[in-house]
């Protein structure tokens, strides 16, 4: 419940992108949000206000002069108690409107007489020349200017047949987008490295050696770093997760790839997040072909080298980010998360029992820095990654 008692107006204006307002209030509904509709009669032309009203589950207004409300004043009575307008789609026609304080509508008369505390948001949608034309890009320059948000658009193939950008962003997304709004930019203008997943140590070209870990915790991360301002880079190991809306994605698998991954890069974040579970030693005689039974039934003998310490490796530059690191254990949390931190040279460490979270998206955490250690509740992982995020912003 991202969005847990948030009230939001959603304006629809008139393209083809309507159909993607259905399913944007389906999601913002479903995150917990309230979700107050109006469109204007453009919009009322690519989907009905009937549709819109069974998704919000709210009066859908049209009209300016709509008698429902008691004081027949809807572009007043609407804002008061809104925490965030969205205009999706918004149309070129609407943006000028925004751009130049007109108010020849419901929709566009309560976006200038809302309270200057409600922020606006439009997620632009139109065909790819009408974004590009300099009268549109004037008028976005004056929306950001004015202290509106932009969200999108996005390139791709639209539904003239051409392709570029102007495509709204994806019902997803666009959630995504709104759900960082309501966030506090602890950390803006950081740069966060984050690792995740397992790592998968080839035996041989079709069989590895790998661990339990699904990467759930480091993505909750990843996107809490986002909805806090940051800019993200997320190396991954495999997963069969999808990268968080806003953040970068880097693709490895063994443990000697993300070292390599995460040292070029880690000098210019001002903050890593190791929580990948790495494996500690790899094969040290894997082979090139596919190991086979033979009749005798003998087994191949692996041999073990250690894998380098993605960490420790960080956490020794000159110019060294803040570094977090995580311990999964499966006994004696206490003594050995402290131990860990002390042995990696780092200020913060995480610790929790791996067995009981591998998989789950549930987990309880423990945080050991040079004051002693502290507990996270038991809760959601994204949760437990909004609050280890607060801890990080904190201490640096």
């Amino acid at each position: 419940m991202d969005l847990a008692r948030q009230r939001i107006v959603l304006g629809l204006t008139g393209g083809v992108a309507c159909y993607k307002a259905a399913e944007l209030t389906r999601a913002l509904v479903k995150a917990g949000a309230s979700v107050q509709v109006v469109m204007t009669d453009a919009a009322t032309h690519f989907i009905t206000p009937v549709t819109m009203q069974a998704l919000s589950g709210r009066p859908v207004y049209t009209d300016q002069w709509d008698g429902r409300i008691s004081n027949n004043m809807p572009h007043i009575d609407l804002t008061r108690d809104a925490d965030a307008i969205v205009i999706a789609p918004c149309s070129a026609d609407f943006m000028f409107k925004l751009a130049h304080g007109a108010c020849d509508d419901l929709l566009s008369t309560l976006c200038v007489a809302r309270p200057m505390t409600v922020p606006l948001f439009v997620a632009p949608a139109m065909n790819v020349e009408m974004w590009q034309n300099a009268a549109t890009q004037r008028n976005a320059a004056i929306l950001r200017a004015d202290g509106i948000g932009i969200l999108g658009p996005d390139a791709g193939e639209q539904a003239c047949g051409e392709t570029g950008m102007g495509r709204m962003l994806e019902p997803e997304q666009l959630l995504e987008e709104i759900i960082a709004a309501f966030r506090p930019k602890i950390l803006a203008n950081k740069r966060v490295l984050v690792t995740a997943g397992p790592t998968f140590e080839p035996i041989d070209p079709v069989r590895g050696i790998t661990n339990l870990s699904s990467g759930k915790m480091g993505y909750a991360i990843a996107r809490a770093a986002r909805q806090a301002g940051a800019e993200v880079t997320l190396v991954s190991g495999p997963t069969g997760l999808p990268a968080p809306y806003g953040v970068h994605r880097i693709n490895v698998q063994t443990a000697q790839q993300m070292h390599d991954v995460v040292l070029s890069r880690a000098a210019g974040h001002e903050i890593f997040v190791a929580v990948a579970a790495v494996a500690d030693w790899r094969i040290a005689n894997a082979s090139a072909q596919k190991l086979k039974k033979n009749e005798a039934g003998d087994v191949p003998q692996l041999q073990f080298e250690p894998n380098p310490d993605i960490l420790a490796a960080v956490a020794s530059l000159q110019n060294k980010p803040y570094c977090v690191g995580f311990a999964a254990e499966s006994e004696n949390l206490l003594e050995y998360g402290e131990a860990k931190r002390k042995r990696k040279g780092i200020p913060l460490l995480v610790g929790n029992i791996g067995h009981q979270t591998f998989g789950k998206d549930e987990n309880e955490l423990v945080l050991f820095d040079d004051k002693g250690h502290q507990s996270l509740p038991r809760a959601d992982k994204q949760e437990l990654a909004r609050q280890l995020i607060g801890e990080i912003a904190a201490r640096i």
